[in-house]
């Protein structure tokens, strides 16, 4: 019973910090959508955030895929922040939703490489990138299929094509 307590308390906390970050990056994300003259003086003073546990990231990200928009900057700063790219499957995972969702061109490239070295866990965003109904992204996906589908596990193949065509 006490090491139940200590577990839920150590979640809450674990989550009450993932929250407080996102407090910050929902009020940075209305800056940079406002375009504020006192922009750079306020970033430079709220600018400070917790380091994340990659669990932690995931649920950021998570939080961050609920919010109806986020700027071009927001996700630039995000991935200067956390460095994305670097991170373990299920976080770079999640930041290629954002850069769906949110057409966030700057980062493609992140979403073409996760599509390369990920194939498994990319299906899913095939699935985004043609749902979407953007002609860039559908693009992007008849793209990285076209250059992978050689190396493709057959039923991973299958489902992605399926998707595609």
């Amino acid at each position: 019973p006490l090491l139940d307590d200590a577990v839920k308390w150590t979640e809450s906390r674990l989550v009450r910090e993932v929250r407080n970050e996102v407090t910050k990056w929902a009020g940075i994300n209305q800056r940079f959508r406002k375009g504020s003259r006192k922009r750079k003086r306020r970033r430079k003073e709220e600018m400070t955030f917790g380091e994340l546990l990659p669990d932690q990231l995931v649920l950021l990200l998570e939080f961050l895929l609920e919010m109806k928009s986020l700027s071009s900057q927001t996700l630039q700063t995000l991935q200067k922040q956390y460095c994305l790219r670097e991170q373990d499957a299920e976080v770079r995972h999640r930041w290629c939703e954002l850069v769906i969702k949110h057409k966030h061109t700057m980062a493609y490239g992140d979403l073409i490489n996760f599509l390369k070295q990920d194939q498994a866990m990319g299906v899913y965003l095939y699935g985004e990138l043609m749902v979407n109904e953007d002609a860039r992204q559908q693009q992007l996906a008849h793209k990285c299929f076209t250059m992978l589908e050689e190396e493709m596990d057959p039923s991973l193949l299958k489902v992605v094509a399926e998707m595609l065509f």
